[in-house]
């Protein structure tokens, strides 16, 4: 079964946590074992996993991003955004979580996060729910 979120950001960089979201489309697919795969088809995005109960968090991963990879570089890409695309390569472009009775199998402090390194935009995410 595959679904779509649709995200919309408001900052150049910014963590969006969308847990609940797709929470929300596995109770309502009735699959209750199997895997999670949740993909962005952007090249200046990406999704990861990680601490959602602790904003600093976020803020340290965001902070230490653009100090490693700084917006403006000395980049060949002409577009402005070359650290966008060079972060979302560092974070990836999906992730996949363990469905097991009906439950998404993250850590107590786990969350899933649409990482946006080239905004506001609107962007895609795209659930593939596999079981049975």
């Amino acid at each position: 079964m595959l679904r779509k979120l649709s995200v919309r950001t408001s900052r150049r960089i910014e963590f969006v946590d969308i847990t609940s979201q797709v929470r929300k489309l596995v109770s309502e697919s009735n699959i209750t074992e199997g895997i999670v795969v949740i993909y962005v088809p952007h090249t200046t995005c990406g999704i990861t996993i990680n601490e959602h109960a602790d904003p600093s968090v976020v803020a340290d991963i965001t902070l230490h991003l653009s100090k490693l990879i700084p917006e403006n570089g000395n980049y060949a890409h002409t577009e402005g955004n070359s650290d966008a695309h060079i972060k979302s390569s560092l974070v990836g472009s999906s992730v996949t979580v363990i469905l097991n009775n009906g439950n998404l199998l993250l850590g107590t402090w786990q969350g899933i996060f649409l990482c946006e390194f080239d905004g506001p935009r609107a962007r895609e995410v795209y659930v593939k729910i596999i079981g049975g």
